[in-house]
């Protein structure tokens, strides 16, 4: 049988097109997620301004609790789920002395880093390497690091400075040349003292600058604490040995002491939390990733399979027995998988370089960044197209090989009505489950959590059941599109009587574009609620007459100045950061956070309080919006607990819950508690509310943001006020879902030109019959517009239930935000899509004498 498989593979390997295209795009988006999580897991960088240092002891960037006693919760529950940080974790200074103690540690360096901006000659911040900011750090850090002056000497007092030599040639500075730095406030004038630059590192990744030790001290904003602490071991010592013994003698569940590569995810904190982005990515991802490849690489083999009943019949009627029919099946679809599987991880390896260039240009990876490609994501590719290929021969083939071959010669003329009893009980066990879970998100009120969880699973329930009872869809759905077509006495005739008498080879072509169709609307339709939203709340929340912002940060010492000014009734800074909240006992998650003057609040922003006060806010005091509320469990009176995005652990009291989280952010804090908790020590904004009367405010503002290079006055926030982070999350999500809809679309073309190609026979006997070429591509054209109906109708209503229970968990509408040219863009391309694939091979089709076709195989 085997032999006998590939033989009927090489005599008709136009008809295994299909199949292979469909698996082959399935492997390529396997491999693209699989790729995209093992860069995740095994991203690393080498270490660079660490690259001295034996051992780096550093503040854990990772959470596992939102306790105090991380360790024992470690130990209770093994292997947590780690939570990253945002802020950088600072290590104690004073930590040094002990760690200098222990034996075979020659020498402790702390890594002291300041908030600084280079002033380039055009009066703006100068962006760093890589598009990042620049950091200061003290003189002695360069210890840690292979650091030579090319130019120059150390700096000396309080208004000297080294540059490395990739930022003094992008800000065209020399030894004895002036630059103004702006720290945490006003610019102040410096002199480039000197000029170093990493031995073995052209290019580092982020820009530096030095300043002496003791300004070093009395400018970074984290008294007493450092970035990390670099140790130099005694000649002849272990560096394992020492990190091990470093961290016994600390004791702290709240460092790490690393050693060797891992240095280098102590220095470039983004990198681990790049990693813990993709992990995320990727899993959401791959779940409907192989969701829609397993559904569809089956549905495609099925398609293929049932275009060859006729064959398969009369193998059975000249003696095969079914075991032999089952195993040239399987056969067949084995060594079409494989080929496709091995194939698709070329391809997707190039997926995935053009998807981190768009990731890095909206801010979601480092721009330098470089996926990991190894041989697990190409393995399970493989292995998940073979199983599938291998399951759907099985499936397909058991109908005729479960009959008598007269039986079957019968079926392969005439489709079997109705579903299989199997199908049918899963199809209706999906849709009661799916109802079910639909009306619980009803019932559950303004719930955020229960209704977020919900859609996540009704969306792959309604999807599953769509797929499974494809033909009863496609017979229903003739029913009702059955008297338009008809409304054509011949072709549309044609073609309702094809779609009617035919419901399987339809549903063939109408379940791929219920898939693309429903994921497409609920993916983009959710985002664009989730937006409208947070638009809505910013506008009205918005009651401050004018914004000051900088791409850089502001100076907190900008609302002071501010507040001085006659024309002004109140002021404040907005300060942002992410929090981390457990949920539903031990799941962590991240939470944007801002801080505010309570006194100013009201006066500047309408949170839409529900209960309580925001003018309670103090030290130990926090505000939630209602998704927060939800997702804690909290209201006005009860204590959260939670890690600030430096992973300071904190337990506030909760003094308010208000509804416009959305448009502002989920947590709110006095902002001098959580400006203290952040690594820049900067203000995002500074929201203004004019005094009554006021005049000139606008010049007065800017003159005052005159001295702050880059700070800028607008009369109103950008329409989209989410952290880059947010929103860099909400495009990559776009990328992501868009991979898995293009994949689905390419099969709906794949889909109807198998379907169309496989009817040469049945044109040739229109034609013999007196229709003509023009009849036979109307009638096609009919039965195109039934499988776009159908396709986008039930695909559009199958995306409903999930939308209402994502509009009622953002806004307790159940209406979510559609935009027509959105909506028109998903049904147009859907359209072309199909039409295309189905008229291009029929006009091919019909370029064949009717004479010729007819005598021609299956």
């Amino acid at each position: 049988m085997l032999r006998l498989a590939l033989l009927t593979l090489r005599a008709r390997a136009g008809g295994f097109v299909g199949t292979f295209v469909a698996l082959l795009l399935g492997s390529v988006v396997v491999t693209a997620c699989g790729i995209l999580m093992e860069s995740g897991l095994r991203s690393t960088v080498h270490p660079e301004r660490y690259a001295a240092a034996d051992v780096v002891v550093a503040g854990r960037q990772q959470v596992a609790t939102v306790d105090r006693d991380e360790g024992q919760d470690r130990e209770k529950r093994g292997a947590p789920v780690d939570q990253t940080l945002v802020e950088r974790v600072p290590v104690r200074s004073g930590l040094a002395e002990r760690i200098a103690s222990i034996d075979g540690v020659a020498r402790v360096t702390a890594d002291i880093g300041v908030p600084a901006q280079v002033i380039g000659r055009d009066g703006h911040p100068l962006p760093g390497a890589n598009g990042a900011p620049v950091t200061g750090h003290n003189w002695s850090a360069t210890q840690l690091g292979s650091y030579r002056l090319t130019a120059g000497r150390a700096p000396r007092g309080d208004r000297q400075v080294v540059l490395d030599a990739g930022l003094a040639e992008r800000a065209g500075l020399a030894v004895g040349d002036t630059v103004e730095l702006m720290t945490a406030s006003a610019p102040q004038t410096f002199r480039v003292s000197g000029v170093v630059a990493l031995e073995g590192v052209p290019s580092p990744r982020r820009s530096t600058l030095f300043f002496s030790d003791d300004l070093a001290e009395r400018l970074t904003p984290r008294s007493g604490f450092a970035d990390a602490l670099g140790v130099r071991a005694e000649p002849g010592t272990g560096t394992g040995e020492l990190a091990r013994a470093i961290g016994d003698a600390l004791g702290e569940p709240g460092l790490v002491v690393v050693s060797g590569e891992d240095r280098g995810q102590a220095e470039f904190p983004d990198v681990p939390a790049t990693g813990s982005r993709l992990v995320l990515l990727s899993s959401a991802l791959a779940g409907n990733a192989v969701l829609v490849t397993v559904f569809v690489s089956a549905s495609t083999l099925s398609l293929a399979m049932a275009h060859r009943r006729r064959e398969s019949a009369l193998v059975r009627a000249v003696g095969a027995t079914p075991r032999q029919v089952r195993r040239m099946v399987v056969a067949e679809a084995l060594a079409t998988a494989l080929p496709a599987g091995v194939l698709g991880w070329p391809l997707g390896v190039a997926v995935v370089h053009w998807m981190r260039d768009r990731m890095a240009a909206h801010g979601f990876v480092p721009v330098d960044f470089q996926p990991v490609i190894g041989p697990l994501p190409a393995l399970a590719a493989v292995m998940i197209v073979a199983l599938t290929a291998y399951t759907a021969a099985l499936v397909a083939a058991r109908r005729g090989t479960r009959i008598r071959p007269t039986e079957a010669l019968g079926e392969a003329t005439v489709e079997p009505a109705g579903l299989g009893r199997g199908r049918a009980i899963t199809g209706a066990v999906l849709v009661i489950g799916a109802a079910a879970v639909f009306l619980t998100g009803l019932s559950q009120g303004g719930d955020f959590a229960t209704l977020a969880g919900l859609a996540n699973s009704l969306v792959l329930l309604v999807v599953i059941a769509g797929a499974v009872l494809g033909p009863l869809l496609s017979r229903v759905s003739m029913r009702v599109l059955g008297p338009l077509l008809r409304m054509s006495r011949v072709t549309g005739y044609l073609a309702a009587a094809n779609g009617t008498t035919r419901p399987r080879r339809l549903a063939d072509a109408v379940v791929p574009l219920i898939l693309a169709v429903s994921f497409a609307c609920t993916v983009v339709f959710a985002e664009t609620t989730a937006q409208r939203t947070a638009q809505d709340q910013l506008r009205e929340g918005l009651v401050a007459d004018h914004v000051l912002t900088s791409a850089a940060g502001v100076a907190p010492e900008v609302v002071e100045k501010v507040r001085r000014l006659d024309q002004v009734e109140a002021a404040t800074g907005v300060v942002r950061s992410t929090v981390v909240v457990a949920v539903g006992g031990d799941r962590l998650v991240s939470l944007s956070a801002q801080g505010v003057d309570p006194a100013s609040l009201r006066a500047t922003i309408d949170l839409g309080t529900r209960a309580g006060s925001t003018e309670r806010l103090g030290r130990n005091g926090v505000a939630l919006s209602t998704v927060a509320a939800s997702w804690l469990g909290l209201g006005v009176g009860d204590t959260a607990r939670l890690r600030l995005g430096d992973g300071t652990p904190f337990t506030p009291r909760v003094v308010a819950v208000y509804e416009r989280g959305s448009g502002f952010a989920d947590l709110t804090f006095e902002h001098d508690l959580l400006l203290a908790h952040t690594t820049a020590r900067l203000d995002q904004s500074v929201l203004v509310r004019a005094a009554p009367g006021a005049r000139d405010l606008a010049p007065a503002l800017a003159e005052a943001a005159r001295r702050y290079p880059g700070t800028v006055v607008q009369d109103q926030l950008a329409d989209d006020a989410r952290p880059g982070q947010q929103k860099a999350n909400a495009w990559v999500n776009y990328l992501g879902v868009g991979l898995v809809v293009a994949y689905t679309g390419v099969t709906v073309v794949n889909a109807q030109a198998m379907n169309t190609a496989a009817r040469r026979r049945e044109f040739a006997l229109l034609r013999l019959g007196g229709t003509t070429p023009a009849q036979i591509m109307r009638m096609v054209r009919w039965e195109s517009l039934a499988v776009v109906l159908s396709g986008v109708g039930i695909g559009t209503l199958a995306s409903v239930p999930a939308l209402v229970l994502v509009a009622l968990a953002l806004t307790g509408s159940p209406w979510p935000t559609v935009p027509p040219t959105a909506y028109l863009g998903i049904a147009g391309g859907t359209a072309a899509l199909t039409g295309v694939a189905a008229l291009v091979p029929a006009r091919l089709l019909l370029r064949t004498r009717p004479v010729d076709a007819i005598g021609s195989g299956e």
